[in-house]
């Protein structure tokens, strides 16, 4: 059975990065962008950071393009818009797919792994992406694809994905879930 520690990744320079370099932490790995109405995450992502780093916790940046363009740019001015805006100090890889034919093998391995969970409906921003992915496709929600930026998978200590957030869960409700994760 594959585990992340399977995979290896390119960080934002092009270098090869194997994720067995994480074995033994509890991951949160995440597809964001720069540009989006969820972009403000990444001050919420860098404060559990800070919090439970020294814990044995990580966050994996994978910026992604695919929904509305809203990583535009190189992966040194993404991680530079990060460090200035969020003041973020988790690990930044290089900009990837994370759907269809060409998506980066952890994406594939990630999506097949968990499907889509689900919107909280009392997001602001989830009733608007319910609208648009519906009239794009009528069963959206049965496939397990990657939705919008600022999905999460969290990765346990033994490399398993065992949870699917998409981007409109409340951070509090993913802490609880690291958290336990990390007392294990």
């Amino acid at each position: 059975m594959k585990t992340v520690y399977d995979f290896t990744v390119k960080d934002r320079k092009g270098n090869g990065v194997s994720l067995r370099e994480y074995s033994n932490e509890v991951l949160l790995i995440v597809n964001t962008a720069t540009k989006c109405g969820f972009t403000p995450q990444y001050e919420e992502l860098e404060k559990l950071y800070e919090k439970y780093h020294n814990q044995g916790f990580e966050v994996l940046d994978f910026p992604c393009n695919q929904f509305g363009q809203q990583a535009p740019g190189t992966d040194e001015s993404i991680h530079e818009f990060c460090k200035l805006n969020y003041g973020t100090e988790f690990p930044r890889f290089k900009k990837i797919k994370v759907n269809g034919e060409d998506a980066d093998p952890l994406y594939k391995w990630l999506t097949g792994s968990k499907g889509f969970a689900g919107w909280d409906m009392t997001h602001p921003i989830a009733p608007i992406l319910d609208e648009i992915l519906s009239k794009a496709d009528p069963d959206y929600k049965d496939k397990a694809d990657i939705k919008w930026n600022f999905t999460k998978f969290l990765i346990n200590k033994r490399g398993m994905v065992v949870a699917r957030f998409e981007p409109t869960e409340k951070i509090e409700n993913i802490e609880k879930e690291i958290e336990k994760l990390l007392a294990e």
